[in-house]
């Protein structure tokens, strides 16, 4: 297809589309004259992660490019570079360490992560931003007295670890490794506020059943 094209099929003004080129967000379409080239479904589907990680994420336009390139590199496993994709999106702060409750959050995490038995998380370590802002999270509760003993964040990881199965197994239902890394990294922009909306929901709907309107 033509830009135009493209354009009207991804809801894109070719404006858009030519800065998304420029900042190699997009990658080039087949050059078929000196001025003009043609596009594909893998312009289409990358046009939908970009407006997703600029639009929905709100991530700069150089964050984007980390996590596209990560996205292309073909040189990582699929592992390692899901991971490093999903490191380049926004986290949490990351634990202040001069607090009396980040060490007691630190060592909290390490038997959570002992108990469900994690043991990448706990090889990573806190060179995952995920880590670190899961401590930056627990040391919170703790400082505030809010509930968030081991008991407590095993059952809520044993729930996330739910999601994440069907998140990889629809991930998986993509044909390339590269359309699977960009599925994963769409989830955690889209999906993730969809859990959110779907956990405050269903809290209402507990507390309706338990004590009434």
């Amino acid at each position: 297809m033509r830009l135009s094209e493209l354009s009207e099929q991804s809801g894109v003004k070719t404006a858009t589309i030519k800065y998304y080129l420029r900042e190699g967000l997009l990658h080039p379409g087949h050059r078929v004259t000196a001025t003009q080239a043609e596009y594909d479904a893998s312009h289409l589907r990358r046009l939908r992660l970009v407006r997703a990680l600029i639009q929905v994420g709100r991530l700069p336009v150089a964050t984007a490019r980390e996590v596209l390139s990560h996205i292309d590199d073909e040189s990582l496993g699929r592992t390692i570079r899901l991971g490093a994709a999903l490191w380049s999106l926004p986290h949490g702060p990351d634990p202040d360490e001069e607090a009396p409750e980040t060490a007691v959050a630190r060592e909290a995490v390490e038997r959570l992560l002992d108990r469900i038995g994690w043991a990448t998380s706990q090889e990573i370590g806190s060179l995952s931003p995920t880590h670190r802002s899961l401590v930056s999270s627990v040391a919170t509760l703790i400082r505030l007295g809010y509930p968030c003993d081991v008991d407590y964040l095993a059952e809520q990881a044993r729930l996330m670890h739910q999601v994440a199965v069907q998140d990889l197994d629809m991930m998986e239902t993509h044909p390339t490794e590269s359309e699977q890394v960009e599925m994963a990294v769409a989830s955690a922009v889209l999906y993730e506020p969809l859990l959110m909306s779907l956990r405050r929901m269903a809290q209402e709907e507990e507390s309706a059943r338990r004590y009434g309107l």
